[in-house]
C-alpha cells in the first residue's frame, strides 16, 4: 500500500515540479517509508505469534507475551508517525496557500 502513495507522491511531484516545497514532500515520503517499515515488522511479528500459538508449545507462548508488547509498542509507533504526517502535511499546506494568497492589508 505504502509502494502504491510513494509512486503517487512522486507523480504528483513530476506533474508539479514548481508546486510545493521539496522538503516537505521529502518529509512525507520519508514518514510513509517509517510507516511501512513498521508495518513489514508488524506483519512478521503477527505470523511469528500465529505460529507459536498454533504450535501449543508452552515456551512459544511465553514469547508470544514479549512479541504482542512490541505489537502493541509498534502500533503506537504507527499512530504517533501518522498524526505527526498529518500535522506536517496540514503545515505545508497552510503555508503555501498563504503563499499563493498573502493578505493584503
Amino acid at each position: 500500500m505504502a509502494n502504491n502513495t510513494n509512486k503517487k507522491l512522486k507523480h504528483h511531484r513530476n506533474q508539479d515540479s514548481d508546486d510545493g516545497n521539496p522538503e516537505v514532500w521529502a518529509t512525507i515520503d520519508k514518514s510513509f517509508k517509517q510507516v511501512q517499515s513498521v508495518l513489514d515488522r508488524n506483519r512478521m511479528l503477527i505470523q511469528q505469534v500465529n505460529e507459536n500459538h498454533q504450535s501449543k508449545n508452552h515456551d512459544n507462548m511465553v514469547k508470544n507475551v514479549a512479541l504482542i508488547q512490541e505489537l502493541n509498542g509498534n502500533i503506537s509507533k504507527v499512530v504517533s508517525l501518522y498524526s505527526d504526517l498529518s500535522s506536517n502535511f496540514s503545515t505545508a499546506f497552510q503555508q503555501q496557500h498563504s503563499n499563493e494568497h498573502p493578505k493584503e492589508g
